[in-house]
C-alpha cells in the first residue's frame, strides 16, 4: 500500500476528535467520577495528575490510532466501511484484549466497561471521519 494516498488530514481530524470525546467520556458529566473508583485512583492522585504528560501522550496515542485505522481502511475506503472497520477493530480487537486482561487482573466489570466502550466509540468515530472523507 502507498502510504502517501492516505488522507493525513482526515486522519488529524479523526484523532482530535476521539481525543475530545475522551476528554468529554473521562468527564464529570459522563463517568469521571465511576471510572476514578473503579480505577481505585485516590484523591491524592486524582488532585495533581502530570497534565501535560497525560494529554501529550493521549493525543500522540490518538494520532497513532487514527494512521493505523486509515492504513487498515485504505485510501478508497467508505462511510459504511470505515465505521464498520472502525467498530470491528474497537470492539474485536481493543474491547476483548482489555477484557481478557482485565479478567487477569481482575479488574471490574464496570471499568470494563467504562474503558472498552469508549475504545469502541473512539474507533467508530475515527473509522467514520477516515471512510468517509476521501
Amino acid at each position: 500500500m502507498d502510504l502517501s494516498k492516505l488522507n493525513i488530514l482526515a486522519i488529524l481530524v479523526a484523532a482530535v476528535a476521539t481525543f475530545l470525546l475522551g476528554g468529554l467520556w473521562y468527564s464529570p458529566i459522563l463517568f469521571a467520577k465511576r471510572w476514578a473508583l473503579e480505577a481505585g485512583l485516590t484523591d491524592e492522585q486524582q488532585r495533581s495528575p502530570p497534565m501535560a504528560r497525560i494529554f501529550g501522550f493521549s493525543l500522540l496515542a490518538a494520532l497513532v490510532m487514527a494512521f493505523n485505522l486509515a492504513a487498515f481502511i485504505g485510501p478508497q475506503g467508505t462511510l459504511a466501511f470505515g465505521t464498520f472497520a472502525g467498530l470491528a477493530a474497537g470492539l474485536g480487537w481493543v474491547a476483548m484484549s482489555l477484557g481478557t486482561i482485565y479478567l487477569f487482573e481482575q479488574r471490574s466489570l464496570a471499568l470494563w466497561l467504562i474503558n472498552s466502550g469508549y475504545q469502541v466509540l473512539a474507533y467508530t468515530l475515527m473509522g467514520a471521519i477516515i471512510g468517509a472523507w476521501r
